[in-house]
């Protein structure tokens, strides 16, 4: 066998023969000590592969460590079988994987009395012992039937309705097996308990946190941070499921084989209306003017702005809506990044002064030069805009930086609203298999970039470490500034966008990098059912930004 192997650590390819088939692990052996972290996946011939893959014929393989995007989920669910396994050894209960918070998971163990600290310790150390004893995570398959007949005696009634959904008799359910446990798991997984060395638990509410390393660096836990109001926007995001009755996928699924589409759609929209006319209430009783408005991509940050300019409207004032952008240096003060490219995200590529000086000269009741920036030129206007406002008028100010402390520096604190937005997805598989947040907003992107950018899935999909990048750097460490958070996530989104999102994920051929990434989302996607009827959703739904048919972008 010919075999073209790519390690984590160098781009060179290495040629190998081998006479007999081995594992994907027996080959990671061979090149661990060379690499900077452990590793946990491998692309085989384009799609994402377990270690413990056999290799039996030609093939192109490369490494991946937790830096990469299916391997750090490998490493959760792993880890998450890890936890339910000493959960049950310590306390003969099981646990729900809610959602992520404070670079972890928030769980809830089903017991009936408060978690105590003396609990978590026993835990975590039941679960150093599973990982010292390096015992195998063992795949199982099984045929339909068998898996209902499984999940039906151990009482899980959501896995039983998901797996009822299947309309294939030959379909396998796959069972992830430690200890003695079994487990469905929607992914791929590491081959032992010995490759989670990295994880910690900490009481957190009423819940525990299982929290483990970030893509950024692979062998540290992150620094513990109270994301209270992350917490508090999960926690009602969760009183909403309630309302919709779709805690869970096949719940949705349900809802939408019943013909509750209508309902659906109306509620979770009502919901969001709501929200924002509560936001716009509280901003007018402590008499704001400069509301600042930020969120990772695809949250829907044009939409949610003009929604609040209307709730604000609707209590008198008259709000000033404008982005940071027309603030853009000229392109050649532009700040260069790591590669000597232009750096459009970094705070310095704005020109701070410009801004506080003109928000503050607007506060006063002057009448200010606002700069428009000309894109093809690569440089500011002005005279074009001439611009004051009343005494009570706020001005609506939405970019990637609007929660940076340092942009409004100038501003007194008296003046400021901050507000973070983001789809803070609730929604659950089921009760130990979560939808990550990531991944809806990236299926977001991908819809919109097709459909006003004229980029492709696998653009979007090669773009999207990039992206999260920016946001490490520029959103995420201010989200704990804002007054508020927002969750603009709609519960019936995925069925929406799936229509759009499939046919883009199938043009992407087995031969591009994107494949696998692909070949992922498509297997998340086959579990939710497909809303077609676009009719009922508002022209000013947040969902609309990103499908077509929005009043504020078309």
């Amino acid at each position: 066998m010919k075999i073209r192997l790519q390690t984590t650590s160098t781009k060179e390819i290495i040629e190998l023969e081998r006479e007999e088939p081995f594992t994907i692990e027996e080959l990671v052996k061979e090149y661990q000590a060379e690499a900077p972290y452990r590793i946990l996946l491998a692309r085989v011939n384009g799609v994402d592969r377990e270690l413990t893959t056999v290799i039996d014929k030609d093939a192109d393989i490369r490494f991946y460590d937790l830096r990469w995007q299916s391997a750090n989920l490998a490493y959760q669910r792993s880890l998450s079988l890890l936890y339910l396994v000493a959960v049950k050894d310590v306390l003969g209960v099981d646990a729900d994987i809610e959602n992520s918070l404070n670079r972890g998971l928030y769980t809830d163990i089903k017991i009936k009395r408060r978690v105590h600290a003396d609990d978590i310790k026993r835990i975590e150390a039941r679960m150093r012992e599973l990982v010292e004893a390096d015992l195998p995570i063992m795949k199982n398959l099984c045929d339909l039937q068998e898996g209902i007949r499984i999940w039906k005696e151990a009482g899980y009634r959501e896995k039983v309705d998901l797996l009822k959904e299947i309309d294939n008799p030959d379909f396998e359910v796959r069972f992830y097996e430690l200890n003695g446990y079994r487990n469905y798991f929607f992914g791929l997984m590491l081959p032992s308990t010995g490759y989670l060395e990295y994880f910690e638990l900490r009481k957190y509410k009423s819940g525990v946190l299982l929290r483990f390393p970030y893509y950024t660096q692979p062998d540290v836990i992150p620094e513990y941070h109270n994301d209270y109001k992350l917490y508090g926007a999960f926690g009602e995001e969760e009183r909403w499921t309630r309302l919709l009755r779709t805690h869970y996928l096949p719940d949705l699924n349900r809802a939408i084989a019943d013909g509750r589409t209508k309902d659906l759609i109306l509620l979770s929209e009502a919901l969001h209306e709501k929200k924002i006319s509560d936001i716009a209430d509280e901003i007018c009783r402590q008499g704001k003017r400069i509301i600042l408005i930020a969120g990772p991509s695809s949250s829907g940050k044009t939409t949610f702005a003009r929604r609040l300019c209307i709730q604000l409207r609707v209590n008198g004032l008259e709000p000033l809506y404008m982005g940071t952008d027309d603030y853009f240096v000229n392109r050649e003060n532009t700040p260069l990044d790591e590669n000597g490219e232009p750096d459009y995200e970094n705070l310095n590529a704005l020109e701070i002064d410009l801004f506080g000086s003109n928000m503050n000269g607007l506060l006063a009741g002057e009448t200010v030069d606002l700069p428009e920036f000309d894109f093809l030129e690569g440089k500011k206007i002005f005279g074009k805009r001439m611009t004051s406002i009343k005494e009570d008028q706020p001005i609506v100010i939405e970019g990637i930086h609007a929660l940076n402390g340092k942009l409004t520096e100038q501003i007194e604190d008296k003046e400021k609203y901050r507000i973070y937005i983001s789809p803070l997805t609730q929604l659950n598989i089921d009760r130990h298999n979560r939808v990550p947040s990531t991944d809806a907003r990236m299926l977001r992107r991908m819809v919109r970039d097709y459909k006003y950018r004229n980029h492709s899935a696998a653009n979007t999909i090669a773009n999207w470490p990039k992206v999260r990048a920016g946001e490490n750097r520029n959103i995420f460490p201010y989200n704990g500034e804002a007054d508020v958070l927002f969750n603009t996530v709609l519960e019936y989104e995925i069925p929406m966008l799936k229509k759009y999102a499939e046919p883009l994920l199938r043009e992407i051929g087995p031969d591009e990098p994107e494949h696998s990434e692909a070949v992922r989302m498509l297997k998340f996607l086959e579990f939710f059912s497909i809303i077609e009827d676009e009719s009922l959703v508002p022209n000013n739904s947040i969902i609309r930004e990103f499908i077509g048919g929005s009043v504020f972008t078309s």
